[in-house]
């Protein structure tokens, strides 16, 4: 049997389960400080939604510095 079976169903990779409310979070965070829609924020791969995540919480702490 191949490594990337599990209970009948095949390996597609990712996250199993995300939290809904962790998703939430990162859609809204997003969508307020970019504009951007919720299906382009939640169309990108979990990784870059986070890249995107990080980046605007460091630009909101620079300017808090300022």
């Amino acid at each position: 049997m191949s490594p990337c079976i599990r209970n009948g169903a095949a390996c597609h990779g990712g996250i199993i389960g995300y939290p809904l409310n962790e998703l939430y979070e990162e859609v809204a965070f997003v969508a307020y400080h970019f504009h951007w829609n919720h299906d382009e924020i939640t169309d990108m791969e979990h990784r870059d939604r986070r890249q995107w995540v990080k980046q605007i919480s460091g630009i909101n702490e620079r300017m808090n510095e300022a």
